[in-house]
């Protein structure tokens, strides 16, 4: 049982890979967000506030820059895949998820001017820090909401490994991505705009055999 969830794990991080982090641009983001991530971890246990302001303004930007004004949308002959059904079958925040998710978390210090005390649950703030602290604390919200939301609603549109897979390989994608896209600054500096994806194993890559991937087994 191990073996298979951790099986799965690595299908879905490979996936991830191969599909959506083609640009070097991108892998370069996701490092820094992969550094800045760690670093939200730690203050996690010491300040949740600025946690939750290093983790949205400095990882999720980041990180979601790369894939929404970096990374190619037009036919992947890599995986030989069109960019609508990559989209199709994502397991986890595709772009027009990401674009609701990201609304949600750019509108809601609004909420604040509308409510100062949040139905209750606030002190009207009295300053910019207060303000601020308070809107970390929100987004902390919203970033655990994100993640427990689209778990649970895996649970129903594939099964419940696939959602608690997907929500493992959110946690510790931090790590993962810290040691995957190390060498990416390098290789952008070296005018290499995008990965050659000659790491990619021609056996998981789509149509050249018949074994269909997580997603595609899901789709």
């Amino acid at each position: 049982m191990i073996k298979n969830y951790l099986e799965q794990l690595r299908i879905q991080r490979w996936d991830d890979h191969r599909y959506y982090h083609h640009s070097r641009i991108n892998q370069s983001l996701h490092f820094v967000s992969a550094l800045s991530f760690l670093f939200a971890y730690v203050w996690l246990f010491i300040d949740p506030v600025v946690s939750a302001l290093v983790g949205w303004l400095i990882s999720m930007t980041s990180r979601q820059a790369g894939h929404f004004f970096f990374e190619p949308h037009d036919y992947d002959h890599i995986n030989q895949a069109t960019h609508e059904y990559k989209e199709e079958i994502k397991v986890g925040y595709n772009l027009q998820r990401k674009v609701v998710l990201m609304a949600i978390w750019a509108l809601s210090p609004l909420v604040l001017f509308v409510d100062p005390t949040l139905f209750g649950l606030f002190t009207p703030w009295a300053s910019a820090t207060d303000f601020m602290r308070q809107v970390a604390k929100i987004w902390l919200v919203i970033g655990g909401g994100g993640l427990l939301f689209r778990t649970v609603h895996l649970f129903f549109i594939r099964d419940v490994e696939t959602g608690l897979v997907w929500m493992t390989k959110i946690l510790t994608d931090p790590f993962h991505d810290l040691m995957l896209y190390r060498s990416a600054p390098l290789a952008l500096m070296r005018g290499e705009l995008m990965d050659p994806g000659l790491h990619l194993n021609p056996e998981h890559t789509l149509g050249l055999i018949g074994e269909p991937t997580l997603e595609e087994q899901h789709a």
